[in-house]
């Protein structure tokens, strides 16, 4: 019987179709299986971080103590902290959230910054350790570069960037057809290889918008597209500040090991002291210690909990500081940085959420999110995000063992379609996440190279990776 114009277009428009699916199938293997164990490390990391960080602190500022009728005087805590470190320098104080917890402080000996855990009503030091050797710091070594540095952050950023492709052809596999949303959406469970598929298919679709925004706020982190592209999309314009003398130093020189100054404001020069610029805030006389920058602190609005850096140099400021990434609040539309003059007393800045760029705003809230700084809601939706990929990652090593020859060592790809049309498009995607992800871009071109000139011409490969 010979076909109609109707039925052969038909046709050709279903194995079009069809070609279209089995190479998306492909590359959504290809890239899962590079991208799964760092989306599952990530996942494992992140669950840690959130409720270490939660329950315990990152620095000891959990630690409890029991409130008095007044607070000793800042300058008193820092002299036990000081005496609990020999020759120790004082860097850096961190108020309590509340009346029941302690007060912290940084003192630096030589090179080794010391962390001292003081009651604030008593002076009494609870506690003192090393700056960053918490279990929070080890999850969070492994979740930021795998404790491998530059490496594990490139490596990271590539398993990152490339989960954008495998959203896209995961997206496109599994988009309903003919109106069929409710099968996928809340899919009938059933046992064996389609219920794990249709589970896998279906936390995919639910999870997709939300896993995009933890990519691209992760991507934020990283070396090339986040610290070359975000990073100084977002910069507070440094010419806000009229007339203010700046120093050689930004405002990253503040972090100490993680990334605690906001993004907004990282790469912005800091003021130096020195001069009559800014405006008068304290009485004339006033002694320029660190009590009465704590009451200046507490006069100007930092409520709670908020970190105080001293004066380092001949031209340092004293800064005030309360950011959502420290968690020191639970809501970055108040963040708040301010430099005084450590000779005049005189606010030479004071930056707020509101002063950053759209972008910049946008990176504080996202980041927030990202690190589930919110409160309790924020923790326990981002510990339902963890869980969720962790069980895709669990799900897709299972379809693939379900799927493999039983007792062969093959991958089982999905076959490279023949003939695929409408190739143009794809290089222009391609393209596209090349430009938008540079480092994806390259990883893409390296192994499409590699298939080319090696795998598909090596018959033993080709067997092993088909």
């Amino acid at each position: 019987m010979k076909a109609t114009p109707h039925t052969s277009t038909a046709g050709a428009q279903d194995a079009t179709s069809s070609r279209f699916y089995v190479a998306a199938w492909r590359w959504h293997f290809y890239t899962g299986l590079f991208v799964v164990p760092f989306f599952a490390v990530l996942a494992v990391t992140g669950l840690a971080l959130l409720w270490i960080a939660w329950l315990d602190g990152r620095d000891g500022e959990r630690i409890p103590v029991i409130p008095q009728e007044r607070a000793l005087p800042v300058s008193q805590q820092a002299e036990a902290a000081l005496s609990a470190v020999p020759d120790g320098q004082l860097v850096q104080y961190v108020a309590p959230r509340s009346a029941d917890l302690a007060a912290i402080f940084r003192v630096d000996q030589g090179e080794d910054a010391i962390m001292v855990v003081v009651d604030p009503f008593t002076a009494q030091v609870l506690e003192s350790f090393p700056r960053r050797s918490g279990w929070y710091d080890f999850a969070d070594a492994i979740h930021s570069d795998l404790m491998l540095g530059v490496a594990g952050d490139r490596m990271l950023e590539i398993a990152a960037s490339l989960g954008m492709v495998l959203i896209a052809t995961g997206l496109y596999m599994w988009w309903p057809r003919n109106g069929g949303w409710r099968a996928v959406l809340f899919p009938s469970l059933v046992r064996g290889r389609s219920g794990w598929k249709a589970l896998h298919a279906s936390v995919g679709l639910w999870l997709s918008l939300v896993l995009v925004f933890f990519l691209l706020s992760g991507l934020a982190w990283t070396g090339v597209w986040g610290g070359k592209m975000v990073q100084a999309w977002s910069q507070f314009p440094v010419e806000k500040w009229d007339s203010v003398p700046l120093s050689d130093q930004t405002h990253a020189s503040l972090n100490h090991e993680r990334q605690e100054v906001p993004w907004a404001l990282a790469l912005t020069p800091l003021p130096a002291s020195g001069s009559l610029a800014g405006h008068a805030v304290l009485e004339p006389g006033t002694p320029l210690d660190l009590d009465a920058m704590d009451n200046l602190a507490r006069r100007v609005g930092f409520d709670g909990r908020y970190q105080l850096n001293l004066p380092q140099g001949a031209t340092g400021v004293w800064t005030f500081s309360r950011d959502s990434m420290s968690m020191d609040s639970t809501d970055p539309t108040i963040d708040r940085t301010m430099h005084v003059d450590r000779y005049t007393g005189r606010i030479l800045a004071d930056v707020r959420y509101e002063d950053y760029s759209l972008a910049g705003q946008a990176m504080a809230v996202g980041i927030a999110l990202h690190m589930g700084t919110l409160g309790l809601w924020s923790v326990l939706a981002n510990t339902v995000f963890c869980l969720s990929v962790l069980f895709l990652c669990i799900s897709s090593v299972v379809l693939w063992w379900k799927r493999r020859p039983a007792r062969q060592f093959r991958l089982v790809a999905p076959p490279l379609p023949r003939d695929l049309p409408l190739w143009k498009g794809a290089v222009l995607t391609g393209l596209l996440v090349s430009m938008a992800f540079p480092l994806a871009g390259l990883t893409l071109l390296a192994v499409m190279t590699l298939d080319l000139l090696i795998l598909s011409r090596v018959p033993a490969l080709r067997r092993v990776l088909s």
